[in-house]
């Protein structure tokens, strides 16, 4: 008898492995590591809102968006361990699944936000589409932080102005070659400690897109943020594919289709930057903005770094650099002929 009630209790773990997980409820476990009352937060709460009204009863969100899960690094294993559904990974972070993705953040990659719109989403999204599901992990949406730009606790409108500098950098190898390129000292550094960094004096310049720069601290200590528009920084949007492709058909299409307009996620992006620019008297830093020349003069001292990061990432970056031209053709020839 107890050899009979072993084995149907092993059938019925048997049975219950094999059956589709389409036939069974789910909590959808979103993880983030975003700031209340931002265009981020925003994204995140019309997103639950939008499973929620679809009405199907057997999803439930677990709302984990304000860094409740830890730092970046638990969101990219978690998701590739099944344990968060849904995240929201940095381009930098992405770069220890897909290395490629370093190639976003080659210097001047884009002239301006029109035609990284149009690239990014009609050459770029399939490709990294593409490298992220050999990787199982089935990328939703991009998720716009926007250009970096300069910051320092003095003004730097020049790369030579840069020179010697203890300039911040990320772990990037893009970050680290564009430092170099500039002549600053690239002082590696995780961005929860760039405000004690500025304040005992570690680094005292860096490079930040406005929305990480204004509402972190970062603005209160160095003071002066020079407007390059030199390196475009995004985050994605991402699920665990295997555990996505096995959804019930209904439930695919809600989650995947639920998150909010990327052309509306951009503009809420967008505003918020504007607004921080506009209110910076608020928060007591200062912008600079620079002339044409001017930005020439950083394109051209950074020039090499695109080769050396396109040799440095291997694997597909040639591809990626290949198709990012490809797609400035095109948007080149789409604009009127008397455009600047």
């Amino acid at each position: 008898m107890h050899t009979l009630h072993r084995f149907t209790a092993l059938l019925g773990l048997i049975l219950l492995a094999l059956s589709p997980l389409d036939a069974l409820a789910v909590t959808v476990t979103v993880g983030g590591t975003g700031v209340k009352d931002t265009a981020g937060d925003k994204k995140w709460l019309t997103y639950q809102a939008n499973v929620e009204a679809a009405g199907d009863p057997d999803l439930e969100m677990r709302m984990l968006i304000y860094g409740e899960l830890g730092s970046e690094d638990i969101l990219v294993n978690g998701i590739r361990r099944g344990r968060i559904q849904v995240a929201n990974w940095s381009g930098l972070a992405t770069t220890t699944v897909v290395p490629e993705m370093a190639m976003l953040y080659t210097p001047f990659l884009f002239d301006n936000y029109a035609e990284a719109d149009f690239i990014m989403d009609n050459y770029l999204f399939a490709a990294y589409s593409k490298l992220l599901a050999e990787q199982d992990v089935h990328l939703i949406q991009w998720d716009e932080i926007g250009f970096n730009q300069i910051y320092g606790k003095t003004p730097i409108l020049a790369p030579t102005a840069a020179q010697g500098m203890r300039f911040r950098t990320s772990s990037s190898e893009s970050a680290r070659l564009f430092a170099e390129a500039i002549g600053a000292d690239a002082i590696p550094l995780g961005f929860m400690d760039i405000v004690t960094g500025l304040q005992t004096g570690l680094v005292d310049s860096g490079e930040s897109a406005i929305i990480m720069y204004v509402p972190t601290g970062i603005s209160g200590e160095a003071k002066h943020i020079t407007l390059t528009d030199h390196s475009f920084a995004t985050s994605i949007i991402v699920m665990k594919k295997s555990w996505i492709d096995r959804r019930p058909e209904e439930q695919k299409r809600i989650l995947l289709e639920s998150f909010v307009d990327v052309n509306d996620g951009r503009q809420w992006t967008r505003d918020e930057w504007k607004t921080f620019l506009d209110e910076q008297e608020k928060w007591g830093f200062t912008t600079h903005r620079i002339a044409e020349e001017q930005r020439k003069r950083w394109k051209d001292a950074v020039a090499p770094v695109s080769r050396r990061l396109i040799d440095s990432v291997g694997g597909d970056a040639q591809m990626i650099w290949d198709l990012v031209q490809e797609g400035k053709a095109a948007f080149a020839a789409q604009q009127p002929e008397d455009a600047e």
